[in-house]
């Protein structure tokens, strides 16, 4: 065969425009959205051991690190609360004045352009580490999701933007959306954590927020890392109730469901690289395996050509400020 009659896609990639003309999937800083931890206090940024480069901030440095990383591009962060005031009805969830909705109210006050999330979840304010009520021993749905609700208004009523159950219980996104409309908060979207497996990678998360399971685990309403079919009907129960964007959580794992999901719904899609995750970048590097910044860049990449839309990261001011200088 004569080589004249070859395809030669090669002479697609001969240089750094000619890729640039060719690029199929761009990743911008816009498309980040910052997990961050909040504690109580003032002029704290206490490292976390199992987060290298991540802080828990009081409110006023998290409104420091806000205003540097907005000027980056990071215009959405998803808040996580650090309690000390655990307690068995996760009373500290639902305060009105409580650390989040301080936080929401400060940086809506400092930050007006900022798109501020927070997360829906119980196990940060509870001794036992459970994202629901336990009763019995058992974790209990109903009972759960009436807490998360009065939690979705405490934070609707500071000023949030969006809120995000993680939970996994049954039924919470249509309650949520019920009660946030009833008190006049039609304006203030679910991200819903649709497609949440019970994955080994959240263990470094668990050491951020203290809130490792004192025991059990979350199989009971964590999805099995096994199973594909049963994700697109917790997807789409999400649609139905009422989801503004729905989430494949972890993300590099999981490539093939933010893929397919994306195939099947008409909502934006996130997906959420996850504690460990990261960790394993920033360990890999440590010892010298791997670049740090471009296993960064090309694991995010990876999840946005994969199909997500929005991309919750550890890593975000980082690749924000590395696509600013090399967009």
């Amino acid at each position: 065969m004569s080589h004249s009659n070859l395809l030669r896609p090669r002479r697609l990639r001969r240089s750094s425009a000619n890729r640039g003309l060719m690029r199929e999937t761009r990743l911008h800083p816009e498309d980040l959205i910052y997990p961050m931890f909040v504690c109580e206090g003032e002029g704290k940024r206490h490292p976390i051991d199992t987060l290298p480069g991540q802080f828990r901030y009081s409110i006023d440095t998290l409104i420091e690190s806000c205003k540097r990383n907005f000027d980056l591009g990071i215009s959405t962060v998803n808040l996580f609360g650090y309690c000390i005031d655990k307690s068995e009805h996760a009373d500290a969830a639902i305060d009105a004045n409580g650390l989040i909705p301080r936080a929401v109210r400060a940086l809506k006050d400092s930050i007006p352009g900022l798109c501020i999330q927070t997360d829906l979840a119980l196990d940060p304010y509870t001794p036992h580490g459970h994202d629901g009520l336990v009763v019995d021993g058992e974790i209990v749905n109903d009972p759960t999701v009436n807490v998360l609700c009065h939690m979705a208004l405490a934070h609707a009523r500071a000023g949030v933007d969006w809120v995000s159950p993680s939970d996994m219980m049954d039924g919470r996104v249509g309650a949520i959306r019920r009660t946030l409309d009833a008190e006049g908060f039609e304006q203030v979207a679910i991200l819903a954590y649709s497609a949440k497996y019970a994955s080994c990678f959240y263990s470094p998360f668990r050491g951020a927020l203290d809130s490792t399971p004192g025991q059990g685990d979350k199989k009971t309403y964590q999805m099995d890392p096994a199973n594909r079919i049963e994700a697109f009907k917790e997807v789409q129960l999400d649609v139905d109730e009422g989801a503004d964007a729905v989430m494949v959580k972890p993300a590099g794992m999981y490539l093939d469901l933010v893929r397919e999901v994306r195939n099947r719904v008409n909502l934006p899609v996130a997906a959420y690289q996850v504690s460990g995750e990261y960790a394993m970048i920033h360990a890999a590097a440590e010892k010298g395996w791997l670049d740090r910044d471009a296993a960064m860049l090309e694991s995010l990449l990876c999840i946005k050509r994969a199909g997500a839309d929005m991309i919750l990261t550890y890593f975000a001011p980082e690749a924000a400020a590395a696509l600013t200088k090399n967009p």
